[in-house]
């Protein structure tokens, strides 16, 4: 199975960053690339191209349990952020996130305020990563509250969040709830039926569709003003406009509606997987840290940290495994994670954290190699600083 995705010499543990593209997936964007026309055109190969959105609207759906209607496709879960605090910021009121959201909700929210910071509350969040709903509480029953967006699972160390006490708390104050639910779809299941969010985003490579393309949920009847952030020929009913990209949306169908069929089987393999890899590594590397390990957390998420070890040297020893030491997205940056900090561990502490996560195509080998590479990577950089360190 993953032999089939990635090359037999590379161990692929960085599913956080981008999935690989599974093959029903492949299969839906080859053919639509195969084919022509504007999904927007009232010609034959137009209408086919709109049939392929449409087949994918409801795959998407079916996965979310949502209607098709509340669906609107973006280039990724980045857009879809950029969109809804936008959105929901201009009803007027405060804005509410917390220290550990990923980038694209952290400084869209920075910027959306900037005219107005005392407008943003940021809520921390405790050691294990999970949200102090205190100061919300207390901003929900003092001020006007526009919108709350917190994030289902945490990109980094897979943390989950309950949201059910947040969407009762802010719809009975008259706010908005967004999630950030880009690592939970496709890992995790899901039902709008049930989790009462107004506004919700995601990304198809997470769960193994094409990179460059994602969606934004806006529950029916949610009182937004009309203010789309990309304007022009009207499509996505007024809320997106540009040519939609066929090929990219049909692969997020394709990959939604395979997740959707195997989802239970994959939470279960991958669950036992991620928890073999972390007592390997518990077993044989001395003082090695689980985070979040206390708290309900995706099955394919483990962030280990490994004190007085630089990440960067560890990723650096084991090259056959592909692992991240922190958020893709903020890769080469020179400051440490900011969920780690926000969690409060030291700089030191946070350089030291390697995230490990696993998917639909991780296999038992892929496990055993990972963690006999990662061990040995340790101890070697220990050996190394070690005797760097003698006089």
């Amino acid at each position: 199975m993953a032999g089939d995705l990635q090359s037999a010499d590379v161990v692929y543990l960085d599913y956080n960053a981008t999935a690989p593209l599974r093959p029903e997936a492949l299969e839906a964007v080859l053919g639509a690339l195969q084919s022509v026309g504007n999904a927007s055109s009232m010609h034959h190969p137009g209408r086919e191209a709109a049939d392929r959105v449409d087949v994918a609207r409801r795959s998407l759906a079916d996965l979310l349990n949502c209607t098709p209607g509340e669906i609107i496709f973006t280039s990724g879960a980045t857009e879809a952020n950029n969109l809804a605090l936008r959105l929901g910021y201009a009803r007027g009121g405060m804005l509410v996130t917390t220290a550990a959201e990923h980038l694209a909700v952290v400084e869209t929210a920075r910027t959306v305020t900037a005219d107005h910071p005392e407008s943003l509350l940021i809520l921390p969040v405790d050691e294990d990563g999970i949200v102090d709903l205190e100061p919300l509480s207390a901003a929900l029953r003092d001020h006007p509250v526009a919108l709350v967006s917190l994030m289902l699972a945490n990109n980094e160390t897979g943390v989950l969040t309950d949201l059910a006490p947040v969407c009762k708390a802010a719809h009975e104050a008259g706010a908005l709830v967004h999630t950030d639910a880009t690592q939970y779809v496709g890992r995790l299941p899901m039902d709008l039926g049930e989790l009462d969010v107004d506004l919700l985003s995601l990304s198809a490579h997470k769960f193994g569709g094409p990179q460059g393309v994602g969606a934004l949920f806006v529950r029916r009847g949610t009182p937004l003003p009309h203010r789309p952030l990309l304007v022009g020929g009207g499509h996505e009913r007024g809320w997106r406009a540009g040519t939609l990209n066929v090929a990219g949306i049909t692969g997020l169908g394709a990959a939604a509606q395979a997740a959707h069929q195997q989802l239970a089987d994959e939470v279960v393999r991958v669950a036992a997987l991620r928890d073999a890899l972390e007592a390997a590594l518990i077993a044989e590397v001395t003082d090695c840290r689980i985070n979040g390990a206390r708290v309900p957390r995706l099955p394919g998420v483990t962030s280990v940290t490994f004190p007085g070890v630089p990440a960067d040297a560890v990723l650096a020893a084991m090259p056959q495994v592909a692992a991240s030491d922190g958020s893709a997205c903020s890769s080469g940056a020179p400051s440490p994670s900011h969920v780690l900090l926000a969690m409060g561990h030291s700089r030191d502490d946070a350089d030291s954290t390697v995230r490990f996560s696993l998917g639909y195509a991780t296999t038992e080998r892929d496990i055993e190699r990972a963690a006999t590479a990662a061990i040995a990577a340790v101890r070697h950089v220990r050996s190394v600083m070690a005797a760097t360190a003698e006089p």
